[in-house]
């Protein structure tokens, strides 16, 4: 990044400000090769199956500038690669998914920039939502606020027993930004969400499950990961399938749920429509016929 001496000497002086502290961010990003995210793509029977693990145990993967542009970079990456099936993100850190916003990160931020990375933010958490393959959360410990935000929009949640989630923000005199207000009310009852979100209140991993949150429950293992265990068992039935029939499932539900029952009809014609002429089609009908397990390409 560079800038030239006649545009920084004409930065007005809440502007220089801002200025040096992006630039000191990301010169310590580059120079000390920070990495907030591990990739890892798995092999054997979970082939296709692509895990993000977050790594900031010092902020318990509060959501800082740094890992939300790692998120950002590497779903572009995996989005249309044609090899990733199944995306699970998890933590590394032990007894915490994703304590939300990065405080002592955002106290140093001026208001303009907490603006523009409140929208990141959000753009973040609708480019999960609209990944064209099925997105899973591991929700190995607790899970507020921003990190609440980032399960809700994953397709699937796993939690361990010892889970505790809140939309707490109320406590801090803000709101849920990163799509909780929409995306909570839509998956519960808009009353309970309500509930949830005025108190701030924080809840165990069995009432999530119970309010319709999390899909599963299970109980925590010595390693801490038996959210993410839990997932892998999941991510292995789901990789089996045509991958082509993933993606029009996944685009025909979340759009037909935005909409009315005829035009959510509409929506999976058309997504219908677009796994007819496959490849995948005609080896799931040969397969059968053949009595063997099909070999899908993901054409």
């Amino acid at each position: 990044m560079a800038f030239s001496t006649k545009y920084i000497l004409n930065l007005k002086r809440n502007e220089s400000v801002a200025f040096v502290k992006q630039c000191f961010r990301l010169y310590s990003q580059k120079e000390h090769g920070i990495k907030d995210l591990i990739v890892e793509n798995l092999v054997g029977k979970h082939s296709g199956v692509t895990v993000f693990g977050m790594n900031r145990p010092e902020r318990k993967n509060a959501l800082g500038v740094n890992l939300v542009n790692q998120l950002d970079d590497e779903l572009d990456k995996i989005g249309y690669d044609g090899k990733t099936r199944v995306l699970v993100i998890r933590s590394l850190v032990k007894d915490a998914f994703c304590a939300g916003a990065d405080l002592k990160e955002r106290i140093g931020m001026t208001s303009t920039e907490v603006s523009q990375f409140v929208k990141k933010l959000r753009s973040l958490m609708n480019k999960i939502h609209h990944l064209p393959i099925p997105v899973i959360a591991a929700v190995d410990g607790a899970a507020f606020g921003g990190g609440l935000e980032l399960a809700l929009a994953c397709d699937i949640r796993i939690a361990s027993s010892n889970t505790k989630l809140g939309l707490v923000e109320t406590r801090l005199a803000i709101i849920p930004g990163a799509g909780g207000t929409q995306r909570l009310p839509r998956l519960i009852s808009p009353a309970k969400a309500k509930e949830l979100i005025y108190t701030a209140r924080v809840i165990d991993g069995s009432k999530a499950e119970e309010l319709g949150i999390v899909n599963n429950v299970v109980d925590q293992n010595t390693t801490g990961d038996a959210a993410y265990s839990k997932s892998l068992d999941l991510c292995e039935e789901i990789v089996q399938n045509g991958p082509v029939a993933l993606k029009m499932a996944k685009a025909a539900i979340n759009r037909g749920l935005e909409t009315d029952l005829t035009t959510g009809l509409a929506i999976e014609e058309a997504c219908y429509a677009q796994v007819i002429p496959t490849k995948d089609r005609i080896e799931a009908l040969d397969a059968f016929q053949t009595k063997r397990k099909a070999n899908f390409i993901g054409e």
